[in-house]
């Protein structure tokens, strides 16, 4: 069965993460001057999970944490997620409860997109990150899915340069960002988006709407100011795809307050409310119920 994956991108200002991302490596953004204290941003708790756990230090530039819940241990062949940026108890956690058999591996690289990116624009980094961990893995590996929140999108754009066939799913957690063109000219004073750097995560879009992937797009209120923000990203994929975004009002996970949806097929963009750090947060947060709206059929 061919390997398919799933990618899951993972936003900066996460509790657990050493260093506050930047998206795009040499702009950093404005800092939002907004604070907020009405909505409730619950957190994962951290806790241990039981499973098989390992590390692989000598594929990546930092070591790449691998676990596979304790209840899926004797499965015949697994899924995996491949999580870029974050706390690795959320993903575990999100992982395990997953009512179907899965492998996880948690890839943490630093500050920026491009720290992200750069080490899989080797057309073979991605490949042997994988094959490292099916030979540490005694079921075969069947699925594949990647997850990125923040930052870790730059990964999941490399990866899709030159592994767009295999990928069967996406997650990106208000972290897709472009910068603007001319650089830090913004819509409102007449710039545009660079869409080259979206072109990737457009043609993905396009296969979902039409069944054959899967993907889940999150986006906060929060505006950077010197870059796009994730929501004029994902305007721009709900327009190019000829989707029309609704206005709902509802609460999401931990607290959220979504405010926008645009769907077609099994292509899933999500507005929610907040910009300020907490709300960003609270997009990593939920992943649990994010990463279940992804492999709902």
């Amino acid at each position: 069965m061919p390997l398919k994956v799933i990618v899951v991108v993972l936003l900066a200002g996460l509790t657990g993460c050493a260093e506050e991302p930047r998206i795009e490596p040499s702009v950093a953004q404005y800092p939002s001057p907004m604070e907020e204290g009405t909505r409730a941003h619950d957190r994962v708790s951290e806790q241990s999970h039981a499973g098989l756990s390992f590390v692989l230090d000598e594929v990546l530039p930092r070591p790449v944490d691998v676990f596979v819940p304790d209840r899926w241990q004797g499965a015949e062949m697994l899924d995996l997620l491949v999580h870029f940026h974050g706390a690795a108890y959320v993903v575990r956690e999100a992982v395990t409860r997953i009512d179907r058999p899965f492998a996880l591996a948690v890839v943490n690289l630093g500050s920026g997109s491009f720290v992200y990116e750069r080490p899989f624009q080797d057309n073979l980094a991605f490949s042997s990150l994988l094959s490292a961990i099916d030979r540490m893995l005694e079921p075969r590996l069947a699925n594949l899915y990647l997850s990125s929140w923040s930052a870790g999108y730059g990964a999941v754009r490399a990866i899709l340069k030159s592994d767009f066939d295999g990928i069967q799913g996406i997650l990106l957690l208000d972290g897709l960002h472009t910068d603007y063109v001319p650089d830090r000219m913004t819509l409102f004073e007449g710039g545009t988006l660079n869409t080259v750097k979206l072109e990737g995560f457009l043609s993905f879009a396009r296969e979902a709407t039409a069944g054959h992937k899967s993907m889940v797009i999150t986006h906060s209120e929060i505006f950077p100011g010197t870059y796009a923000s994730t929501t004029e990203t994902a305007t721009w994929i709900i327009r190019e795809a000829g989707l029309t975004r609704a206005p709902v009002l509802r609460w999401g996970p931990q607290g959220m307050q979504l405010l926008s949806e645009a769907s077609e097929g099994r292509l899933y963009i999500l507005g929610f409310a907040g910009n300020a750090s907490p709300d960003h947060i609270d997009h990593y947060h939920g992943m649990p119920t994010f990463l279940s709206a992804l492999l709902s059929e």
